[in-house]
């Protein structure tokens, strides 16, 4: 099996995930993975898909990640992953999608307009 490589973006982070045959060892930007995301439920998310589809400690796991805050980036890991076991084999595909793995999440953080303090929040109206 060669390098698998996909992308997971959440707002504003964005991970490269390269997969490839191997013994379940996790790095993102040169760090191992419990180094790099302390708390256990980010932890989780990014282990999902591998939980999910029975392939735990399959595959190693290379991830560049850049951009957002660190929830974000577990997010973004989980997406690419997600897509990487969907490309390994086309049956992970039935079982991540009613998970909702492969949905990418399109909420992002909403401009300023101009002649406004913030995206909705005005300027203190006085009628006199």
């Amino acid at each position: 099996m060669e390098v698998v490589h996909k992308i997971g973006r959440r707002k504003t982070a964005v991970a490269r995930v390269y997969v490839s045959e191997g013994s379940g060892n996790i790095t993102v930007n040169k760090r191992d993975l419990n180094d790099y995301f302390t708390t256990g439920t980010l932890q989780y998310k990014v282990k999902q898909p591998f939980t999910l589809t029975e392939t735990d400690g399959n595959y190693d796991v290379k991830v560049n990640v850049f951009g957002g805050g660190i929830t974000g980036q577990a997010e973004a890991v989980r997406l690419a992953l997600s897509r990487a076991m969907c490309e390994i084999d086309a049956e992970n595909r039935g079982i991540l999608k009613p998970e909702g793995l492969l949905t990418r999440d399109p909420r992002m953080v909403e401009r300023k307009k101009f002649g406004q303090k913030k995206a909705r929040k005005k300027f203190q109206f006085s009628k006199r």
